[in-house]
């Protein structure tokens, strides 16, 4: 199975690439040694650089309003202790733990002379031969950098190492429309949200610790390079206070916006990048803090995989989430958790008090929020298609804010697309070099490219994350959250749909998968992308009200849509759901509802079709360990309809539960996009369709145009740039009109 940005085997056009919204953020660097030619790995040291002042016009640590002081060093303390206990010199990040266990601790020792040019090979090769997530490398070596010249022994890294590094900041390329040498290739992926900040972070940093240098690419100055990247710094935060996160909720993404968001805090030397940056952190933690449930990141994700998903330990933000709010009882797992390991290097910034305190709340609550920005598929063609706030398709200079909304599959985008890649050379890179033979097969017609998209809008758009309205009902036993109505039908890679959850390990969702179960004993493969558990080969019709959920699986697409596109997007005939027996304390199975309970907390999920264990051989297939079957099969059609309903001990014993839930069956009225109507035991009376609405107990209940943010802690209008929360009697007031910060 070909990957996201290969996806079109047999398809056509640049503007088909929805799948390229952004993947392949965890590759790893490649095992070559090449040199390619045209880097820069020879010449005279660099200039070098230190760690700014700490003075920063935030907040001390410490000051009302934020983090408790003593709480943070300690947490800061346990995962030092964890990480640092694994040394890693041939990691940027590795080598960062270490250097904050030595200047935390004078009299701490480590093997600093293991730190070698020749340790970091790899590295180099990827970033040398302009290597997709070279970013990503840049973004950690830029604190080696900053702390790796101090004035001990045990901070004060091979010089050697200092100026590779320097050289390859100099000599590396920033942006997808920079000047390309005709004997390189950029196989970097610039435009999905979080590459956004990354590159543009990158940038400013680069240019501020070079100030004087003139970079090898532009031919300016690492001054005029930083001043290059700050509007576009403020801007893309900016946008984030206005639209939300375009990859909402990401378990995987969210933690590479908070790295360069504290890269820019506390290695930038000017004060409003701080601030601003200090504020959209903010906004990262607190869209973390009210779907923090038992160590995980409970939210539906707009970008996930099956590495991420399947349990809180595996989620890419776990470390961060257990440093800041801890109430988790599983500890530490990743000593390679860039995020915790840069929390622990703060000096500038301390978490919001509001954050911590919303994190750790034992408040029964629900949460609404949206996030991004829609764009109507099914608009008619038009030479000038009208733009969401103004982001105009045509404008070349908007092609990188719509590539990072995922919306490359948009018709509206074919043209200013095709053109970009054609001035930029980007079909020459690795991710688009399948895709530029397709689109040679049409001859690169616009026109033709754009009704093709069209036509097929439920399939081409896979990766476009759209508006998202998500709903979230937490208790500290149990949670229970959706995104909903969110492209009912279409095809969505790498969105995770729904999920309740008891801890860690106790969690249920289902998918509609692509791909059939991989042959592989390895627990992190999911058959490629799309996968049998990342995605979803077609989106439900979803709705939410507190603590019950209802899924109407329909695809809007088959095989006899489009014969080029059945030959990548051929469907299972069956949804499915994970629901891990071994890790609840019992499972029952009456009729079509299987019930779990554990800790207090009880899950019961219904499928209209009936369902079936499937089974694994532990030989053949991955199953982490578990010894009951986990996967759960609703066969005989793609068009399935579950319902699921959550509960505690403190309303009803897991034998009432039981009693409750299966009392009443639920009724699908239709075949396909059907109706369906249940009498919920928390909820009473509750209908819901393909088309027709949510009515709870007699009274319609939204599943759209939510607020950018409500919870019991704050409400946030949609657009709205001042942010205020308020929780345990501490305040947070973000106005990012004024770029001002003030906690209480």
């Amino acid at each position: 199975m070909i990957d996201r940005r290969r996806f079109l085997v047999g398809a056509t056009s640049l503007a088909a690439l929805t799948a390229c919204g952004g993947g392949g953020d965890d590759a790893t660097p490649t095992t070559s040694t090449t040199t390619t030619p045209g880097s820069t790995t020879t010449g005279p040291p660099a200039t070098t650089t230190v760690m700014p002042p700490a003075s920063s016009g935030l907040p001390a640590p410490g000051a009302p309003g934020l983090v408790d002081e003593a709480f943070f060093q300690g947490q800061v303390d346990d995962y030092l202790a964890f990480a640092s206990a694994s040394p890693r010199p041939g990691s940027a990040s590795g080598v960062a733990v270490q250097l904050a266990a030595a200047r935390r601790d004078p009299s701490y020792t480590w093997d600093i002379g293991s730190v070698t040019v020749e340790g970091f090979a790899d590295r180099w090769t990827q970033i040398d031969e302009w290597r997709d997530t070279r970013d990503f490398q840049f973004m950690y070596f830029n604190w080696i950098l900053a702390l790796g010249q101090g004035d001990t022994d045990m901070t004060r890294i091979d010089p050697a190492v200092i100026d590779a590094i320097s050289q390859r900041v100099i000599a590396n390329r920033y942006r997808y429309d920079d000047p390309l040498p005709d004997d390189r290739v950029d196989h970097l992926w610039y435009w999905s949200e979080n590459h956004l900040i990354i590159t543009r972070s990158n940038e400013l940093l680069a240019g501020q610790f070079f100030p004087d240098e003139v970079f090898e690419i532009t031919g300016l100055t690492g001054r005029e390079h930083a001043e290059r990247a700050r509007p576009d710094i403020l801007q893309w935060i900016h946008e984030r206070a206005r639209f939300g996160f375009f990859e909402w909720h990401s378990n995987v993404y969210m933690a590479k916006n908070v790295t360069p968001l504290l890269s820019l805090v506390e290695l930038s030397d000017d004060e409003e990048i701080v601030n601003a940056a200090a504020m959209c952190l903010d906004l990262c933690l607190m869209d973390m803090a009210t779907h923090y449930h038992q160590g995980a990141y409970v939210a539906p994700h707009g970008r996930t995989y099956k590495k991420d998903k399947m349990q809180a330990m595996d989620e890419d933000t776990y470390d961060v989430a257990k440093l800041l709010f801890g109430r988790t009882p599983t500890p530490h797992v990743s000593v390679d958790s860039t995020t915790a390991t840069y929390f622990c290097l703060a000096e500038r910034y301390r978490p919001p008090a509001v954050a911590i305190a919303v994190g750790r709340s034992d408040e029964v609550s629900v949460t609404r929020e949206r996030h991004g920005i829609h764009v109507n598929s099914r608009e008619p063609i038009s030479d000038t298609p009208e733009a969401p706030f103004g982001y105009d398709f045509k404008d070349p200079a908007n092609m990188e804010f719509w590539w990072s909304t995922g919306g490359i599959g948009l018709w509206q985008m074919a043209e200013v697309s095709s053109a970009e890649a054609d001035e930029h050379r980007l079909w020459e890179s690795d991710a688009l070099e399948q895709v530029k033979q397709l689109s040679d097969v049409q001859g690169g017609d616009v026109e033709k490219i754009e009704q093709w998209v069209f036509d097929n809008y439920m399939i081409l758009n896979l990766g476009g994350l759209d508006e998202a309205n998500t709903y979230a009902w937490r208790s500290p036993q149990v949670s229970l959250a959706s995104v909903l109505d969110h492209r009912k039908g279409q095809m969505r890679d790498q969105v995770h749909i729904w999920q309740a959850t008891i801890d860690p390990t106790a969690r249920v969702f289902t998918t509609h998968p692509m791909t059939g179960l991989p042959e592989s004993t390895e627990w992190r493969d999911d058959g490629g992308e799309p996968g049998y558990w990342t995605g979803d080969a077609s989106m439900p019709r979803t709705a939410q009200f507190e603590r019950t959920a209802i899924h109407i699986y329909s695809p809007l697409w088959d095989r006899t849509t489009d014969p080029i596109l059945d030959l990548v997007f051929r469907y299972r005939d069956y949804t499915h759901a994970y629901f891990p027996q071994d890790h609840f304390d019992e499972v029952r199975q009456i009729g079509n509802w299987t019930i779990g309970t554990k800790n207090g907390g009880h899950i019961a999920l219904w499928s209209q079709r009936p369902t079936s264990w499937r089974v694994y051989d532990p030989e053949i297939h991955a199953t982490n360990g578990m010894t009951q079957p986990f996967d759960l099969l609703a066969e005989g059609g793609a068009d399935n309809v579950w319902i699921v309903e959550v509960g505690t001990v403190d309303e009803r014993s897991f034998d009432d539960f039981v009693a409750a839930i299966t009392a009443n069956e639920p009724e699908v009225i239709g075949e396909g996009q059907v109706d369906v109507r249940w009498l919920s035991p928390s909820n009473g009376e509750m209908s819901f369709g393909w088309e027709a609405p949510l009515v709870v107990d007699g009274l319609e209940r939204p599943v759209a145009d939510f607020p950018r943010h409500e919870s019991p802690w704050g409400t946030i209008e949609r657009l709205d740039t001042r942010h205020r929360w308020e929780a345990d009697g501490s305040h947070l007031d973000l106005d990012f009109e004024s770029m001002t910060r003030n906690v209480s």
